[in-house]
C-alpha cells in the first residue's frame, strides 16, 4: 500500500487543525470574555469543524447517498468560509500590532466585527457568484481550417465536477444552457466528474440532452482518473459522448485530438503520442488537454488550438494569485505560444468549496472565423 495518500491526509489535516486553532485564539482574544463552559463548548465546535472536510472527503470516496452528499456540501461550504475567516483573523492581529506600534488603542470587538463581517459577506457572495454560469463568446482564426468550418461554433465545457455538490440538477442546467446556444460541436477537456464515489450513469444521464450536430467530444482530467477512468468513460459513451483517450477524430475535415491527463503529465509520453499521430502539416487541429502545460510539445507537433481547464482561474481569492504564479498568462483566457493558441477556461463547476470569488464559472462559445 502506498504511503503518500496517508502523508497527504496527515499534512492537510494538520494544516486545518492549525488554521482552526488560530481562528479560535483570535475569536477569544478579540470578542468579549467567554465563561469556562462557553469556551469549552466553542472548542468542541471548532474541533468538529476542523475535521469535517477531511471526514466528508473520505466518506465521499467510499459511499454515495444523500446523507454523505449533504454532509460533504456543508463541510465544503465551511471550508470556503474558513478561508475568508482565516484572512480576517490575520487582519485583526495586524490591526492590533499596527495600533500598538503607533500608540493607538484598538477596539478589538469593533475590529473583529468589521473584518469578520466582510469575510462573511465575501463567502455569501462567493456562493451566489458560483451559481450563475456566464457564457463567454470568442472568435478564433485557425490556419488550415476547412472552409465548411468557418462560421461554425464549438462549445467549450470544462470542469463540471459532477459529484456530491454538482449533481444531476447541475447536469440538466448545463444541457439546457447548451441547447440554447446551439453549438455545432461540444468539446470537454476534462474533469467532467469530481472523482468521488457515485453512480456515473446517474450523474451522466442528464447529459444525454447535451447534443450537437457534429458530436460531443471528451478527454479526461485528473479528477476523472481518480480510481480509474474506465467506469466514467463507459457512462459517457452510454449517453453519446465520444471519449478520446489518446486518440484523434477527424470531424468534417477538422482534427480533434484528446490527450488523457495521466499521459499528458509526462513529457516523453505526451510527445510520443502527438508525434505518433503524424498530424498533416497545414491542416487545422484542436487538442483537448486538461492542464495548460507541456505547451511547447503541442506547438512543435503542429497543434493549432489547445483547449484546457483545470486551473479554475484560482476559483477563490487568494488562490487566484497562486494559480497565476504557477500557470502565468495561461491561467485563463485565449493566449498564444508561437503558432499554438491556447484557451484555458475557468470551468463551469467548482471543486471543494462551492464558491467563486475573483473568478466566474463559464461556458465558452468559440466561433471559427
Amino acid at each position: 500500500m502506498k504511503a503518500w495518500p496517508f502523508l497527504l491526509i496527515a499534512f492537510v489535516q494538520s494544516f486545518l487543525f492549525a488554521a482552526h486553532w488560530f481562528l479560535y485564539r483570535t475569536f477569544v482574544a478579540f470578542w468579549f470574555p467567554l465563561s469556562p463552559q462557553a469556551a469549552q463548548t466553542l472548542q468542541g465546535v471548532v474541533f468538529a469543524l476542523s475535521v469535517s472536510f477531511m471526514v466528508a472527503a473520505l466518506l465521499g470516496f467510499r459511499f454515495t447517498n444523500i446523507v454523505v452528499s449533504s454532509f460533504y456540501r456543508l463541510a465544503a461550504t465551511w471550508l470556503g468560509f474558513l478561508n475568508f475567516f482565516f484572512w480576517a483573523a490575520c487582519l485583526c492581529w495586524l490591526a492590533e500590532f499596527g495600533g500598538r506600534s503607533v500608540g493607538v488603542h484598538v477596539n478589538r470587538p469593533l475590529v473583529a466585527a468589521v473584518y469578520f463581517g466582510a469575510a462573511l459577506a465575501a463567502g455569501v457572495y462567493g456562493l451566489l457568484n458560483a451559481y450563475f454560469i456566464r457564457v463567454r463568446r470568442i472568435s478564433v482564426e485557425l490556419p488550415g481550417l476547412p472552409e465548411n468550418w468557418r462560421g461554425r461554433t464549438a462549445l467549450l465545457l470544462s470542469d463540471l465536477h459532477l459529484g456530491n455538490i454538482n449533481g444531476r440538477k447541475f447536469g440538466r442546467r448545463i444541457a439546457s444552457l447548451s441547447a440554447q446556444l446551439q453549438p455545432d460541436i461540444v468539446l470537454i477537456p476534462g474533469d467532467l466528474f469530481d472523482g468521488t464515489r457515485g453512480d456515473p450513469d446517474r450523474l451522466a444521464e442528464p447529459l444525454k440532452d447535451l447534443t450537437a450536430p457534429l458530436g460531443v467530444y471528451f478527454a479526461s482530467g485528473n479528477h476523472d482518473e481518480f480510481g480509474g477512468v474506465a467506469h466514467y468513460t463507459a457512462a459517457m459513451r452510454r449517453v453519446g459522448i465520444h471519449v478520446l483517450q489518446n486518440e484523434m477524430a477527424t470531424v468534417d475535415g477538422l482534427h480533434i485530438v484528446g490527450a488523457s491527463y495521466g499521459d499528458a503529465a509526462y513529457p516523453l509520453r505526451f510527445k510520443a503520442f502527438l508525434d505518433g499521430l503524424d498530424l498533416p502539416r497545414g491542416e487545422a487541429s484542436i487538442l483537448l488537454n486538461h492542464v495548460p502545460s507541456r505547451l511547447p510539445i503541442a506547438e512543435q507537433a503542429g497543434i493549432g488550438l489547445q483547449l484546457s481547464g483545470h486551473t479554475h482561474g484560482g476559483q477563490v481569492f487568494p488562490f487566484t494569485w497562486l494559480t497565476r504564479r504557477v500557470f502565468g498568462k495561461f491561467t485563463y483566457g485565449l493566449q498564444r505560444l508561437g503558432r499554438l493558441q491556447v484557451y484555458t477556461s475557468t470551468g463551469a463547476g467548482t471543486w471543494g468549496p462551492p464558491m467563486r470569488v475573483g473568478t466566474a464559472p463559464e461556458m465558452v462559445l468559440i466561433r471559427f472565423a
